[in-house]
């Protein structure tokens, strides 16, 4: 069944380069927000769906790209572990494959990774209707030009993602969430501090004067760093991460524009002149408000970041901040080798 379903991918995508016909790849459909177009005949990987394979004690897990997020988490969870970069799913339908295509990550990250941290393999059929696989299934094997890890943020405009390969790690044993109240530039200064000494952090974030701080460990190293940090223990500390990570607060639901910045960590307070949102210990700011494209790119590249567009808003300007020439050349490149007839998510990507 399982090559039945490749055998048909391949030669559908096949069919469609012949005509260069496009194809808009779906999977749960809970990232169809995020990106600049979705243009072309709807192309349903869903189905395809499953664990191949899962080695606890090797903390590798293989699995069809169309496996709901959910899924996993249940398959991981009884044996204690997790994936280690905390996806957010923005729906119960949410797939693996989707998660990796836009390479979305949680509160987590700055902590253990992103998800293309975490990938040690990839099944793909390129634009060309080939079925290709690159990586491995053990960390040991993952070698040379990790093209793997190259799928992952592309939108789908280099293959349609099949299979994909996993390190996954122990879930700690012990977790608290401390509030602090303090402004912004006080609380960038504090977590770049926190960050450079040994305290078990695994997120932060902070809104209208108020930090939170999640420490994840051993129960003795979360102890020692609560007696450490001082500040309350939030009540709602598990629930609190949840509803950040699926964009559940309020914050999220003023209905208007979405901003993502991702800047360096130690910079200054961004004057937006709308609500923000900080995470990641000041690298990543979320701006919810309406902001003219050309200067919120201007303020991150001058952060040392990019800014995204990343819900709602007027998409006209682009969603993505501009490459560079010399990136951009690099992107083309890649695309042509792997989609040479342009029509896996044409558009997805702005220019791409």
């Amino acid at each position: 069944m399982a090559d039945d379903f490749i055998k048909a991918l391949c030669e559908r995508v096949k069919d469609h380069a012949a005509r260069k016909a496009a194809l808009r790849i779906r999977g749960g459909g809970t990232k169809d927000f995020y990106g600049a177009r979705l243009e072309g005949e709807p192309l349903e990987v869903a189905a395809y769906a499953g664990i191949v394979a899962y080695e606890p004690r090797e903390l590798v897990l293989t699995v069809r790209a169309g496996t709901r997020l959910s899924e996993i988490g249940s398959a991981l969870a009884a044996e204690g572990q997790m994936l280690a970069f905390e996806p957010p799913r923005f729906g119960e339908a949410a797939t693996i494959g989707g998660t990796v295509a836009c390479n979305l990550s949680g509160p987590r990250r700055p902590y253990a990774g992103a998800a293309r941290d975490f990938v040690l393999g990839a099944r793909i059929v390129n634009g060309k209707g080939e079925d290709l696989s690159f990586g491995g299934r053990v960390i040991k094997n993952v070698a040379g030009y990790d093209v793997s890890r190259l799928m992952a943020g592309a939108l789908g405009t280099l293959g349609v993602l099949t299979e994909l390969s996993f390190k996954v790690l122990p879930r700690p044993p012990a977790e608290a969430t401390l509030a602090f109240e303090m402004d912004e530039a006080r609380m960038i200064e504090t977590v770049n501090k926190w960050a450079g000494q040994p305290l078990p952090l695994s997120a932060t974030a902070w809104e209208a004067g108020v930090l939170r701080v999640r420490l994840s460990g051993a129960a003795s190293a979360v102890a020692a760093a609560r007696a450490k940090l001082g500040g309350a223990e939030a009540a709602d500390g598990p629930a609190y991460w949840d509803s950040l990570r699926e964009h559940r607060l309020p914050f999220f639901a003023a209905g208007r524009p979405l901003w993502r910045l991702s800047v360096a960590q130690t910079v200054a307070p961004i004057p937006a002149g709308h609500p923000q949102l900080v995470e990641w210990g000041g690298g990543l700011r979320w701006v919810s408000g309406a902001l003219e494209p050309a200067r919120a790119r201007e303020s991150a590249a001058a952060a040392k970041g990019h800014a995204t567009l990343f819900r709602g808003g007027d998409r006209a300007a682009g969603v993505f901040h501009p490459l560079a020439p010399a990136i951009a050349k690099i992107h083309r490149r890649l695309k042509d080798a792997f989609d040479p007839a342009g029509i896996l998510n044409p558009g997805r990507m702005d220019n791409f």
